[in-house]
């Protein structure tokens, strides 16, 4: 099977701030994305990746989100539904695994009420780092294990 992407936005939660904190590179470990607020809390939920196809659904019904609106920490420019639980990949020095399917948090209808039910099943995967390092922008993600 063949996928690969490239990063296209990176982003951090702090304690006490709604949004999220676009960076140019995330340092992750075993524990998640380092001085994110979620950082040790849940390993198997530890890291959120969104893509831009999301964005694209909603924004197609004319409601305004902007990146990271969606809760991801690492958004991508290819098919997410592509990946299954188990399936590893390569992102710069980091390789994760591929954990389970984002479930649709109530904030998201704070953003628009139709935003839930747009992205059902779409609004990204959890991942939990195997091999802990540095990504970066553009860093090109490749699958690399099922």
């Amino acid at each position: 099977m063949e996928i690969s992407g490239n990063i296209v936005e990176l982003f951090i939660s702090k304690q006490k701030y709604d949004g999220r904190i676009n960076q140019s590179e995330l340092s992750i470990d075993e524990n998640g994305v380092f001085i994110d607020k979620y950082y040790g809390k849940d390993k198997v939920r530890s890291i959120l990746i969104a893509s831009t196809k999301s964005y694209e659904m909603v924004k197609q019904e004319d409601i305004e989100i902007d990146y990271g609106e969606l809760g991801e920490n690492i958004l991508v420019d290819f098919d997410l539904s592509l990946l299954k639980i188990g399936m590893q990949l390569k992102i710069g020095e980091v390789v994760l695994e591929i954990t389970q399917n984002c479930t649709i948090c109530n904030h998201l209808s704070k953003i628009d009420e139709r935003v839930p039910a747009l992205l059902q099943s779409d609004r990204g995967i959890f991942a939990k780092a195997i091999l802990g390092g540095v990504i970066k922008k553009q860093d090109n993600i490749i699958y690399i294990k099922e």
